[in-house]
């Protein structure tokens, strides 16, 4: 009995240092921004199966850190807020990723599905648990560590390594001699550029730091180089719509309006991109600049008329050969060697269907609107910051497809910014609690 009581004593004792859920927290950082395959080559033979270099074939080495560092990360959050962890992801997230995993069942590889929906469910339960654990502004204080140093890497690789900038045996002749750095393609490194680039800014007018001044032009510079188009466009909009965020907070006319005209703006986008191809060829079609992304939409809107709800099935629309749901929709293979739609909001009607459509809409755009709508008057650039990066990913995902994405940097970090801003509103609503209000004043 006695060495029973020990052992439960010992138990109930247990508690996970802090640095622990911070290591685990850096080392998904690093998984996703770094990557296990930094200046990989592009080898022309491999960019047949796709912008990506995969067959869809499962990455033993990848899946086995990922889930090593999810099973910490869960760890730690269940030593901190015990079955109460459920409450760091919001239900209609979890309900999404249900649907995820069932619309494997109904894809033409159902397979490859069923194994990128379940690392979609590992990435979104790994960056929401986290936040929560580890708390909202040591998740920043760690994320700008790993991004400086992603920067510093990308600029010091351009004389030294003849992979960080796209060479002239590209596929593609248009990204020859455009800078990608670490990452594969030069419009991951733009996006991460992009997002750098905010969260640099927003330490430099937090803190007064001339560090971060320079790590923001630096992010600034190499994202031009990679002359990404999207970030280059989308980032000073960004900017912009944080700094109107922070000049109308706490008031709230203000405040609805300029929350909901981003909202009607996305939204008509996303509405006019699934109802009126030809639309967008006259407006956006220049071949300099949108080269097979029309056909690419018109095949996905065809796609979108004939199965309407359900959609081909999670992670079936890249990298899966003569499986590609829009294989029967273009003439010739090219569609074959597709990555991703070059639209978020489509990539998603084709993939998970209406029902998985709205309920990314709900999760992705309505949910965090509210949120910012709801927020309480601060002199801090979080909160700006957090509305700013919510702005360029939702902006983003016109012309790329970053939602849903698996552990794609501009994904995860729309992730970061979703479960930051929940841990702040549940603070926020926890002081505007009498009792809570009176506690906190008199700390």
């Amino acid at each position: 009995m006695a060495v029973e009581q020990a052992r439960s004593d010992a138990l109930a004792n247990f508690r996970v240092a802090p640095w622990i859920a911070e290591a685990a927290f850096l080392a998904l950082l690093l998984l996703i921004f770094v990557t296990l395959t930094p200046f990989q080559v592009r080898d022309p033979n491999q960019l047949a199966l796709g912008e990506s270099g995969f067959s869809g074939a499962g990455d033993v080495w990848r899946q086995v850190l990922y889930l090593g560092v999810f099973a910490v990360i869960a760890i730690s959050a269940f030593d901190k807020r015990g079955f109460g962890l459920v409450r760091a992801v919001p239900l209609t997230l979890a309900i999404l990723l249900v649907w995820c995993v069932a619309s494997a069942q109904w894809a033409a590889a159902p397979g490859i599905a069923i194994r990128r929906a379940g690392l979609e469910v590992v990435i979104v339960l790994s960056a929401m648990l986290s936040v929560d654990t580890v708390g909202p502004k040591r998740s920043l204080e760690l994320l700008r560590w790993v991004l400086a140093g992603v920067l510093i890497v990308n600029w010091i690789s351009i004389p030294l390594v003849t992979q960080a900038i796209h060479q002239p045996n590209e596929l593609d002749p248009s990204i020859v001699g455009d800078w990608r750095g670490l990452y594969y393609h030069k419009n991951i490194t733009g996006a991460v550029c992009a997002i750098s680039a905010l969260l640099f800014l927003y330490f430099a007018l937090e803190r007064k730091s001339r560090i971060d001044w320079l790590l923001f032009i630096g992010a600034v510079g190499f994202m031009i180089m990679t002359r990404s188009k999207s970030s280059i466009g989308f980032l000073p909009i960004a900017i912009a719509a944080g700094a109107v965020y922070r000049a109308v907070s706490g008031r709230g006319l203000d405040r609805t309006i300029v929350i909901l005209s981003m909202i009607i703006v996305v939204l008509l986008g996303a509405t006019l991109a699934t109802m009126d191809a030809n639309l967008i060829v006259r407006v956006l079609e220049d071949p300099a600049e949108f080269t097979g992304r029309t056909a690419i939409w018109a095949a996905e809107i065809a796609f979108i008329h004939d199965h309407p709800l359900l959609g081909s099935g999670f992670g079936s629309f890249a990298d899966t050969g003569n499986a590609s749901p829009l294989h029967n929709y273009v003439g010739g293979s090219w569609v074959e060697t597709v990555a991703h739609g070059h639209n978020a909001y489509l990539q998603l009607l084709v993939t998970i269907g209406g029902i998985g459509f709205v309920l990314s809409m709900i999760c992705f755009i309505v949910q965090p609107a509210i949120a910012f709508w709801r927020g309480a008057r601060s002199t801090s650039w979080l909160k700006p910051l957090l509305f700013a990066v919510f702005v360029f990913v939702i902006l983003h995902n016109i012309l790329e497809s970053d939602f849903l994405e698996g552990d794609g940097p501009a994904w995860v970090a729309f992730l970061l910014t979703i479960a930051i801003l929940r841990r702040l509103s549940h603070d926020e609503a926890q002081l505007r609690e009498p009792a809570a209000v009176e506690s906190w004043l008199t700390r």
